[in-house]
C-alpha cells in the first residue's frame, strides 16, 4: 500500500499552461495542490485553507518584469499569515532580484521554466521550514501559557527559569499538604511570596494567613507576641491578648528570620511545636493549636548546627520540606521579565508611560551580581522610572557606573567612609571575587558562615 500524500500547496500565477503543468507534475507528490490565476484572490484562499508553501509568481499582467507585485503580494501574504512560506517564481529572475525576495520574506526563489526534480527539492525543504516555524510557534505559545498560568497561581512570584521552575513544582507537590516547610534564600530572593503561594495552594487557602518576622521581635516580648499573655501579667499588659500562633489557627503561620532565634528563644518554640499547644504569659491553660507551619531564613541553620547556635531537633522539626530559592545572580535569564513587570508596576504607580528597557539595560543588568537579588532589582527599576523623562530605560538611567558596580572601591579610603562603610564595601568585594559563595567568601575574611550572614543582614546585602 503507497504511503499516504500529505502537504498544501497553492500556486498563483497567471500563465494557465504553468498551472496545469505543474498541478499534474505536484499532485503526484502532495495531498492537495490549488491553482489560480488572480492574486487578488489570495487573502481569501488564505483565510479558508492554511498552506503548507505558496508558489507566487513574480509578474502579472499589470507589471511584466520588475517584480513589484510580486513583492507586493509577499507583503500581503506574510501580513495576514506571518509563517507562511512563500516561494517566489519568475522567468525574469537574477541574483539582485533573489537578494530583494529573500530580504522581503520569501523563503527561496525559483526560475521558469523550472526543472521538477529541482522544484520538488525546493517545495520539502519550504515544508519542513514551515513545520519548523509553526513548532516554535506552538513551543512559545505553550510557554506563554505556562509562564501566565504560574504567575496567576504563584501571585507576584515571577520567573520561568529552570531555578523557579524547580520551586513552583516543589510548592505544587508540598502545598496540598500539611507538612512544615523551610525556605531558604539570601535577602531579597522572595521568601515570603513563596510562603503565601503554598497557603494559597493549600487546603487552608480560605483561612487566614499570619506571617511574624523574628528578626523583629525583642526576647523579651518573643512569647507574648507568639503565644498571647494575660492581663496583668506584666507592666504593659493592659488587656487579656492572643498571640500569633492562636491568631493562626486553622491557618499558615509564617515564621521569617528564624535563624535570628537565640538558643533559649529556640527551646521555648521547639515545645509548643512538639506539644500543639500554646500558654499565655502569666496563664497555666493551654490551647491546643492547629496550624500549617512554614519558617524561612537567610542563615546558613546547618552550619549553626555545627557551630551549636541552632538546635539540631528545631532544625529537623521545621524542615519536612525545604525549598531553596535561587539567588538572583544564579537565575539572569529571569531579569527581562522581572524587569519588565517591575515597570508596569511603576509606571502605574508614577503615571509614566516607560514602554521598555533597552537591550544595552537588560544586558548590563544581566552582568551585575544584585547581591540585594529580586528586592534590589526591584528598587533600582522604581529610581529608574521615577527620574526618567525618556520612553526607553537605558544603562545611564540607573548606577550601574556607581553604587551598583562601585569601580571605585578600590581607591576607598577612610576619610571619604566611615568603618561601617568600609566592612560593607570589603564584604561586596569578596562576594563578587568568589562569584556570591559564601563559604568561600566568609574563609577570606576570616569568619565563619553565620558571621558573614549576619553582617550581609545588617548591611542588606
Amino acid at each position: 500500500m503507497s504511503e499516504a500524500k500529505t502537504g498544501k500547496i497553492l500556486i498563483v500565477d497567471d500563465n494557465e499552461d504553468l498551472l496545469k503543468a505543474a498541478k499534474l507534475f505536484l499532485k503526484r507528490h502532495f495531498g492537495q495542490v490549488d491553482l489560480e490565476k488572480n492574486p487578488e484572490v489570495i487573502p481569501a484562499l488564505l483565510s479558508n485553507e492554511n498552506y503548507d508553501v505558496i508558489l507566487l509568481d513574480m509578474n502579472f499582467t499589470k507589471d511584466v518584469s520588475s517584480g513589484k507585485e510580486g513583492y507586493y503580494w509577499l507583503e500581503r501574504i506574510l501580513s495576514i499569515d506571518p509563517s507562511a512560506v512563500v516561494v517566489l517564481i519568475t522567468a525574469y529572475g537574477d541574483v539582485q532580484m533573489a537578494v530583494k525576495a529573500i530580504k522581503a520574506g520569501a523563503t527561496d526563489f525559483v526560475l521558469k521554466p523550472w526543472e521538477n526534480e529541482k522544484l520538488l527539492a525546493t517545495i520539502y525543504s519550504a515544508m519542513r521550514l514551515r513545520e519548523s516555524r509553526i513548532e516554535v510557534e506552538e513551543l512559545r505559545t505553550r510557554h506563554k501559557e505556562l509562564s501566565q498560568k504560574l504567575n496567576d497561581r504563584y501571585g507576584d512570584i515571577i520567573g520561568d527559569s529552570q531555578a523557579m521552575i524547580k520551586v513552583f513544582e516543589t510548592i505544587d507537590r508540598v502545598a496540598a499538604t500539611d507538612a512544615n516547610v523551610l525556605i531558604l534564600g539570601e535577602n531579597g530572593t522572595g521568601k515570603e511570596l513563596v510562603a503565601r503561594a503554598i497557603h494559597q495552594n493549600s487546603l487552608r487557602k480560605d483561612e487566614i494567613f499570619v506571617s511574624v518576622d523574628l528578626g523583629s521581635i525583642s526576647e523579651s516580648l518573643f512569647e507574648s507576641e507568639l503565644f498571647g499573655h494575660k492581663k496583668g501579667s506584666f507592666t504593659d499588659a493592659k488587656e487579656d491578648r492572643a498571640g500569633r500562633f492562636e491568631n493562626a489557627n486553622e491557618g499558615t503561620l509564617f515564621l521569617d528570620e528564624i535563624g535570628n532565634l537565640t538558643m533559649n528563644l529556640q527551646t521555648k518554640l521547639l515545645s509548643v511545636l512538639q506539644s500543639r499547644k500554646v500558654s499565655r504569659v502569666g496563664e497555666h491553660r493551654e490551647r491546643p493549636i492547629d496550624i500549617r507551619l512554614i519558617c524561612a531564613t537567610n542563615m546558613p541553620l546547618y552550619e549553626m548546627v555545627k557551630e551549636n547556635t541552632f538546635r539540631q531537633d528545631l532544625l529537623y522539626r521545621i524542615n519536612t520540606i525545604e525549598i531553596r530559592l535561587p539567588a538572583l545572580r544564579e537565575r539572569l535569564e529571569d531579569i527581562p521579565v522581572l524587569a519588565g513587570h517591575f515597570l508596569q508596576v511603576y509606571n502605574d504607580k508614577y503615571q509614566k508611560e516607560i514602554r521598555k528597557l533597552s537591550e544595552a539595560t537588560i544586558a548590563r543588568m544581566q552582568k551585575y551580581q544584585w547581591p540585594g537579588n529580586v528586592r534590589e532589582l526591584q528598587h533600582a527599576i522604581e529610581r529608574a522610572v521615577i527620574m526618567s523623562q525618556s520612553q526607553v530605560l537605558q544603562p545611564e538611567d540607573f548606577n550601574f557606573g556607581g553604587s551598583m558596580s562601585r569601580p571605585d572601591d578600590e581607591n576607598v579610603t577612610l576619610d571619604q567612609y566611615n568603618l561601617e562603610d568600609v566592612e560593607k564595601i570589603l564584604i561586596r568585594k569578596v562576594l563578587q571575587k568568589y562569584n556570591g559563595n559564601i563559604t568561600q567568601a566568609a574563609q577570606a575574611l576570616g569568619l565563619t558562615r553565620s558571621s558573614l550572614y549576619r553582617r550581609l543582614e545588617k548591611h542588606g546585602l
